[in-house]
């Protein structure tokens, strides 16, 4: 079983507090997700007319998939399903310390609830449940994207679905997103250089490490490599 794939501040943390609110019916699920389908194509025929002063804060989290994964806008529904999978010490164990361990039972409803949607909204964060196409009624990962300084992408997978290339294919249609579509020039993910397996994601897809020091996990103290690719070497990369 492999290590976590995961890389910089995980999209997943939380303290200890009361849960209110009830979890949107199907009929909502599907509303939202056709104006974010329509609002994601008209954003991607102003790019392709070369409009490329687009309005990050008005840019919905699209649905994005690839050959193997559905990619799914993070809501409030995930929450339980992301409490069931995320705390596992395979996960966690190259998370920022911050990361409350071990984890409160209503960690993940918390940090969907005053962190990650709110952001969403504010159109500052993009966050995504991984869903195979063979099952995707099973949510087994999380992908995000932050406008953060030298903190843009997060990850983490269920540690059972690691070792098939799945996270590669996610950051691949992520990066497109921030590259092509929210139109930012560099996109940097810092990660605990003891990370094998998320080190190699960011080789594979044409990052190099540009920084070295130490930061804080859950499992200690430990060095830490900034990873960075720019927009033109993304590009050059798919010609």
């Amino acid at each position: 079983m492999l290590t976590p794939s995961g890389e910089t501040d995980p999209p997943l943390h939380g303290s200890v507090s009361s849960a209110a609110g009830g979890l949107p019916n199907s009929g909502d699920r599907s509303k939202r997700e056709s104006r974010a389908a329509a609002r994601f194509s008209a954003w991607r025929a102003m790019l392709d007319c070369g409009c490329r002063e687009v309005h990050r804060l008005s840019i919905a989290t699209p649905q994005l998939d690839t050959a193997r994964l559905f990619l799914r806008p993070l809501e409030m529904a995930d929450a339980a399903a992301v409490q069931r999978v995320f705390p596992q010490w395979e996960i966690v164990r190259y998370l920022a310390s911050h990361i409350p361990w071990p984890y409160p039972a209503d960690a993940a409803l918390t940090y969907f609830r005053d962190r990650a949607l709110p952001a969403i909204e504010r159109g500052i964060e993009w966050h995504w449940s991984i869903r195979p196409k063979s099952a995707p009624d099973r949510l087994i990962g999380m992908i995000s994207l932050m406008s953060r300084p030298d903190e843009n992408r997060g990850f983490w997978l269920d540690p059972a679905w690691q070792g098939r290339g799945l996270m590669t294919e996610a950051c691949e249609a992520v990066t497109e997103f921030w590259f092509d579509v929210l139109g930012y020039t560099v996109l940097r993910a810092p990660k605990a250089a003891a990370n094998t397996p998320s080190r190699r994601i960011s080789a594979r897809g044409g990052m190099r490490v540009i920084a070295v020091d130490e930061r804080d996990y859950v499992s200690g103290r430990l060095r830490t490599e900034l990873w960075e690719i720019t927009r033109d070497e993304w590009l050059a990369r798919r010609r």
